[in-house]
């Protein structure tokens, strides 16, 4: 058994998890993510054998106490033979760090990923009723706040007006002449909902304001996507290969040529 130690939050775990699940399938070895054995409860997999609290306990202290061997992803473009040689001879394992990545693997077991992180019903069912009229264009927006400020220095910490201006030029740009509903998600609890209904008056805008898989469902139903890079949109993305513009530079103007795909994408996460 391969216990993955997930690290950041749930998207972040969600991609990680998958490349090692990938690499367990295609090795003939099972696998458990920590995350989602007790902190996120809204997933097929969690209610998969061995995504239970005792076996989370289990591979906590057994990895702390020496009593499993721990393998260690943590550096970029580092030679890891040492460590799948680990992974391959031992019996039990924990296994950590974001750099533990194998994208043609993921990509081969993809179909099995999504279907490992199926939203439960309830959380679809939730998301159908925040969506609400399925006419028109839906464009799911994730404003990404709090740890952004610091973040490769607040590179990516962008204000309301400079979404509002990204919208709008996505509504002139891609789709002028189709109704557009717009679905504002993200974690600013003093996001300006106001300045965004006075600014986009002639679109229909939305705050779900859902928990993490509802909000993650409910974007992954939209036509589109945008957001600054984000582990979040990506997975989101992943769901139904939804086209999706990272913000990169503010002052860039969605095109539909800028969207890109998730099988692309999760090649260059930042």
């Amino acid at each position: 058994m391969i216990f993955v130690h997930d690290k950041g939050r749930m998207a972040n775990n969600m991609l990680q998890y998958g490349h090692v699940y990938a690499w367990g399938r295609e090795h003939g070895r099972q696998t458990m993510s920590m995350r989602f054995a007790y902190k996120y409860p809204w997933f097929r997999i969690c209610h998969t054998p061995h995504h239970n609290f005792p076996t989370y306990v289990f591979a906590k202290y057994a990895a702390k106490w020496g009593l499993i061997p721990s393998v260690h992803f943590d550096e970029e473009g580092a030679d890891y033979s040492r460590e799948e040689r680990v992974m391959q001879e031992s019996k039990m394992l924990m296994v950590q760090g974001w750099y533990a990545r194998w994208y043609d693997l993921f990509l081969k077991y993809k179909p099995e990923i999504l279907d490992l992180f199926a939203f439960d019903e309830a959380v679809e069912r939730k998301a159908k009723e925040r969506l609400g009229d399925t006419r028109g264009v839906h464009l799911g927006v994730h404003v990404r706040r709090g740890d952004y400020k610091t973040f490769q220095g607040g590179r990516f910490y962008y204000s309301d007006e400079q979404y509002v201006r990204i919208i709008r030029s996505y509504y002139d740009c891609c789709n002028p002449k189709e109704r557009l509903s717009v679905y504002i998600c993200g974690n600013d609890p003093n996001l300006d909902k106001d300045y965004y209904r006075e600014h986009l008056n002639d679109v229909s805008v939305h705050f779900p304001e859902g928990n993490p898989a509802e909000d993650l469902c409910l974007l992954s139903m939209c036509d589109h996507l945008i957001g600054p890079p984000s582990t979040f949109t990506l997975v989101a993305s992943m769901y139904h290969d939804t086209p999706l513009y990272w913000i990169e530079d503010p002052a860039q103007s969605p095109t539909p040529k800028a969207f890109r795909y998730f099988d692309d994408l999760f090649r260059h996460i930042y």
